[in-house]
């Protein structure tokens, strides 16, 4: 484990190595502000394949120091953040992983600095909001029963996202069939939502995954795809919150990417896919 000076050495965030490896691959977690507890089914096939993995709790979660601070909740820090952690690891020539927010990430830092990178994996992430807010509000739209629907819809309609009734639905009745199809979730994914930092959430984010009125609220990048040279892996899943569609035409704009679509998976298809996600993961490792 490693604490990395982030923010011109104002803070620190963790970092914990597990393997040994020529190919090294940094893991960005999602949320924005979950942790990356979730991620540790990593460890579970890539070291013994023979690839060095740095775990990391960007700043404001878990592990790292919590600021109270606003200003340093943006995408343009947050990037800044994986270029410091990048000089305090000493990687040079790795491969980025990103899931989900990770992936908005990965997406900024190979447009920004792709000279450091070997490869790059999109993990369960479209390259816009608009696309991520027709695919999610379809699903709630399709998966919920009418009487659900119409209580949930009420809600947000009042902006009443911390009424219990709320999360009850949600956890039960959609997060259970497109975020881990898995019963019950398994530990390291509870701990995740456990450390999740709501404020931050909540400024990038909004209250609620079904709107986007938070910072990332504009963030768009369809048009820069093509800009995208870095060998890239972009993973999806039938039941993901990200339309499999939208993963195969961004694969379609980059001049040097594949997607592969896991047939069972949800958004976290490192845990209810396995047999997909890494056997496409480990396969595109192989390649670069």
């Amino acid at each position: 484990m490693r604490l990395v000076p982030v923010v011109g050495g104002k803070y620190k965030v963790w970092t914990k190595r597990v393997g040994n490896g020529a190919t090294k691959v940094l893991l960005l977690h999602g949320g924005p502000a979950f942790s990356h507890e979730y991620l540790e089914v990593m460890a579970a096939f890539l070291p013994e394949a023979g690839y060095e993995i740095y775990f990391h709790d960007q700043l404001g979660v878990n592990n790292s120091d919590q600021p109270a601070d606003a200003s340093l909740w943006t995408v343009p820090r947050y990037l800044q953040e994986v270029e410091e952690v990048r000089r305090g690891l000493g990687l040079d020539k790795f491969v980025l992983f990103g899931h989900s927010w990770g992936g908005v990430l990965a997406i900024e830092y190979a447009l920004k600095h792709p000279q450091a990178l070997k490869g790059l994996v999109i993990s369960n992430m479209v390259a816009g909001m608009q696309a991520y807010l027709k695919r999610v509000n379809h699903l709630k739209e399709t998966l919920l029963p009418a009487p659900l629907l119409k209580q949930i819809n009420a809600l947000e309609q009042a902006k009443d996202f911390d009424n219990p009734a709320y999360e009850q639905i949600i956890m039960a009745n959609l997060y259970n069939r497109i975020i881990c199809r898995l019963d019950p979730w398994p530990d390291a994914l509870m701990r995740s939502f456990k450390h999740m930092n709501k404020d931050i959430y909540i400024q990038m984010q909004g209250p609620s995954e079904f709107e986007v009125s938070g910072s990332l609220k504009d963030w768009e990048r369809w048009d820069r795809l093509k800009d995208i040279k870095t060998r890239t892996l972009i993973l999806g899943a039938m039941h993901d919150t990200m339309d499999p569609e939208d993963l195969q035409r961004m694969a379609k704009m980059m001049p040097n990417a594949r997607a592969e679509i896991c047939p069972n998976g949800s958004h976290l298809a490192m845990w209810d896919d396995q047999d997909a996600y890494f056997g496409h993961l480990l396969r595109f490792l192989a390649t670069v």
